[in-house]
């Protein structure tokens, strides 16, 4: 592997991130002007790069840590998911979301790790980014959905997790719609509004940590003991570099590494009135995720707003255009108008995009590369409970530690390498279509 980095592909703006655009105006961001020095720098202020940067802080009170972000935190790719703290298995690219019970085991023990983490530090800091130990629903709306769902269910019986069955009344008691048949509700899943909780999580950092934003590294440099990283404004100087870039690491250097940038896009609506809210029923907030993984994700906030959540594209650039913009609005308007035919006067005040880092074979990066790097990158569409446990078990791997999870992470597969260009854009776009048709009735 090349000594040198050189980073090729940086966030844009995708749309319009509703998390972001429906908090306060947030302070001036501090960007790389100057020269500086540091013990460890964390390229990558999502969720993480957050918990990296903390965990080392934690860790090495003493340490010059800085944490780098091309854009806002917050604005980007951790700040524009659906906000699931997903604690259970959940591999999008199996019809049940389930694997093996020895996988799904790993998985959950992975999983609950980051979110306690997290947990602990929104709890301590007092972060307001309404934080919900819920749990969340996974419902279907015909046979083959209900079939989906009680194979996961099987699967979770196989590794003694609890979860309770809801008929079509009783999840229509929840959503205030009659449009799902039926429901499987799972306790442990947390929701939170993901961009304020990452605004919250980067203020909270120690003290031993600077936060530079709007801050691309263009490249990194080896000079023996040291890394130079190289801004627009200015360069640091690192002792040692961790990535924690997840889809924006397909791009580094132009080496295929197996990783799949996949969009996936979000609609939110305005704030519905008092009447509408009314007329809606059911509960004052929830979270849904489709029976089959290629259909609607659904978020009824306490804001009196609705998310919705469908439509997937390979994006090797890592830009979507506006003409995806304006099929995936009209694809959540289709979706949203069939579930709440009351709120036809709802409009969907925000749409916007962001990359999923997904392999053909779950697999992930984490370690130390070859060019003395540390790495945790690829979260197969857990970047909140996988992307915060891998953060803070990169940062205890780069300072000498050892533990199950830690191994555990060390020995999950790389991801499977994929056909050149522009085979594999044919082949994963395709697969894309196949999936999105199958799931039908789902989105």
């Amino acid at each position: 592997m090349a000594s040198n980095l050189e980073f090729v592909r940086f966030p844009a703006p995708d749309g319009v991130n509703g998390w972001w655009e429906s908090l306060p105006p947030a302070a001036s961001a501090n960007s790389v002007a100057s020269e500086q020095r540091f013990d460890w720098v964390v390229v990558g202020g999502g969720i993480t790069g957050l918990c990296t940067a903390r965990r080392l802080a934690e860790l090495a009170p003493d340490a010059a840590i800085a944490l780098v972000e091309a854009d806002r935190i917050g604005r980007t790719t951790a700040g524009r998911n659906s906000g699931f703290f997903v604690d259970l298995p959940h591999d999008i690219s199996s019809e049940s979301y389930s694997r093996s019970v020895e996988a799904d085991k790993a998985d959950v023990r992975l999983q609950r790790h980051g979110i306690d983490y997290v947990r602990s530090a929104v709890k301590q800091h007092g972060i307001d980014c309404d934080w919900r130990d819920e749990g969340k629903f996974h419902a279907s709306v015909n046979r083959k959905g209900h079939t989906a769902l009680a194979h996961f269910a099987d699967g979770l019986a196989r590794i003694d997790e609890s979860f309770e069955w809801l008929d079509e009344a009783a999840i229509a008691k929840v959503t205030g719609t009659d449009f799902y048949e039926g429901a499987l509700f799972t306790p442990g899943c947390s929701t939170v509004q993901p961009a304020a909780l990452m605004r919250g999580l980067a203020a909270s950092l120690p003290e031993n940590v600077k936060v530079f934003e709007m801050s691309a590294v263009k490249g990194i440099e080896d000079q023996g003991v040291n890394k130079v990283l190289s801004f627009a404004g200015g360069k640091l100087v690192a002792k040692r570099v961790i990535l924690c870039t997840n889809a924006y690491a397909a791009t580094f250097g132009g080496h295929p590494n197996g990783l799949l940038p996949v969009y996936t896009f979000a609609s939110m609506t305005r704030v519905m009135t008092p009447d509408e809210a009314r007329r809606l029923g059911g509960t004052r907030s929830w979270s849904l995720i489709p029976a089959d993984p290629m259909g609607s994700t659904i978020r009824r906030l306490i804001t009196d707003r609705i998310c919705v959540r469908n439509h997937f594209a390979f994006r090797p650039s890592l830009e979507v255009s506006q003409a995806d913009l304006a099929k995936a609005k009209s694809l959540h308007r289709r979706s949203f108008d069939r579930r709440f035919p009351m709120l036809k006067d709802v409009t969907l005040e925000y749409t916007w995009g962001g990359p999923l880092c997904l392999s053909v074979n779950n697999g992930a990066l984490f370690g130390r590369r070859d060019d003395g790097v540390f790495e945790a990158v690829g979260c197969n569409g857990l970047g909140l409970s996988r992307g915060s446990a891998s953060g803070k078990l990169i940062a205890e791997y780069a300072l000498g530690q050892d533990n199950e999870l830690i191994r555990q992470l060390l020995n999950q597969p790389h991801p499977r390498s994929l056909p050149v260009r522009p085979i594999a854009d044919v082949a994963v776009t395709a697969a894309i279509w196949m999936k999105e048709f199958s799931a039908g009735a789902e989105l």
